[in-house]
């Protein structure tokens, strides 16, 4: 099955066209305005040729627990989801109404983060809040970056020989967003972001957990509007805020170098938020089998992970020639309790599974070349 999979995230949009499992093209856009870039689309179907069905990275599914095709009923109601993931839910969405237009032969199927955490125990996704606020207005803490996790989950069992069944795992998305995940048996058991991505570690533009009591002050005592507060939320607190920088942690990473103190400060709070997490997430499950990193900063940054696990808690250490080398493998020295593994990021691998999934029942989304996607324009 040839998939076309796209995935917007909060800083680039990637396109990627998969032949089963091997990727035969791909395509990065880095700096993304949100932009529907059907263009770069078309470019990518005409060089590959027809695909079978697109897969569509949405952040926010709300309650769904699997992946789903798309029309315009369903982007519809995933509007609703638009005000809790307001760097990601729209673009998505737009980029699907396009693809639909353009594609009416070709089906396009949505894989939803959040489905991943579906099944959260009460205990992790119950905020302490009135009854009313939690039924009447959906406040949960839905988690995200589910895609991501659940390639990580399996590739990490194939690198420890075991069932994903069998396994605990501490999961580290770390990329312009970071969440920590507490997989107990290929499940999520709890995990960093809540009802929003802003939860959690201090991310590129996003600040991660809060006192609300801050905002509260912001607004009573210093004239801040909602808008206001919003906007600064996602786009210009975490390592932006901190540093001074736009919040890539190349640049803080140069700055500290440098002899930046913001720079310096902004990664030492990174890291410190980043552990606490980890330990967070690790009294969640019955066992750790291994802690798991991934994202474009967990693939690019060796020197940052040897810094994030210096302190050897919890038995984490790092073998330095494992960490210095290439491709998805154990960073830990052997024989250590808990191992430590570094995989790619591969939601596009993931997007054509689900793809698979949601159309293997679907006999207008069979395999055998519906259309070429190479009309869009």
């Amino acid at each position: 099955m040839r998939v076309l999979t796209v995935n917007p995230g909060s800083s680039s949009l990637k396109i990627s066209v998969l032949d089963g499992t091997e990727r035969i093209g791909d395509l990065t856009i880095g700096d993304w305005d949100g932009g529907t870039q059907i263009g770069d689309v078309n470019d990518m179907a005409e060089l590959y040729g027809p695909v079978d069905a697109v897969a569509v990275r949405i952040v926010h599914g709300g309650e769904r627990t699997a992946p789903a095709r798309l029309d315009a009923h369903t982007l519809a109601d995933l509007e609703r989801w638009v005000p809790l993931a307001p760097l990601h839910q729209a673009r998505s969405l737009g980029l699907v109404r396009h693809i639909l237009a353009a594609l009416p032969g070709v089906p396009v199927v949505g894989g939803f983060d959040t489905a991943f955490h579906a099944g959260l125990p009460a205990r992790a996704a119950t905020y302490a809040l009135p009854r009313g606020w939690r039924e009447d207005y959906g406040i949960r803490r839905y988690g995200f970056h589910g895609l991501s996790l659940a390639h990580a989950t399996r590739e990490t069992a194939r690198l420890l020989g075991r069932p994903e069944t069998e396994l605990g795992l501490v999961c580290c998305h770390l990329g312009a967003g970071v969440s920590v995940t507490a997989v107990d048996g290929g499940r999520s058991a709890d995990t960093s972001m809540g009802f929003t991505p802003l939860d959690g570690v201090p991310m590129a533009t996003r600040p991660g957990a809060l006192d609300p009591g801050i905002l509260l002050h912001l607004q009573r005592h210093h004239g801040l509007s909602s808008d206001e507060i919003d906007d600064a939320l996602n786009r210009s607190s975490g390592l932006a805020g901190l540093s001074g920088t736009g919040g890539d942690i190349r640049d803080v990473l140069r700055a500290r170098a440098a002899g930046d103190p913001d720079a310096a400060l902004a990664a030492e709070v990174y890291l410190h938020r980043l552990r606490r997490e980890i330990a967070a997430a690790a009294v969640s499950l019955p066992r750790v089998d291994a802690v798991v990193l991934t994202g474009g900063v967990a693939e690019h940054h060796p020197a940052l992970r040897a810094e994030l696990f210096a302190g050897a808690h919890f038995g984490l250490r790092v073998d330095a020639a494992r960490n210095a080398g290439a491709g998805d493998r154990l960073i830990s020295p052997d024989g250590v309790p808990v191992a430590i593994a570094v995989v790619g990021c591969r939601e596009d691998l993931e997007l054509a599974r689900q793809a698979g999934q949601a159309l293997s029942g679907d006999s207008a989304g069979a395999v055998g070349a519906v259309g070429a996607v190479g009309a869009l324009s």
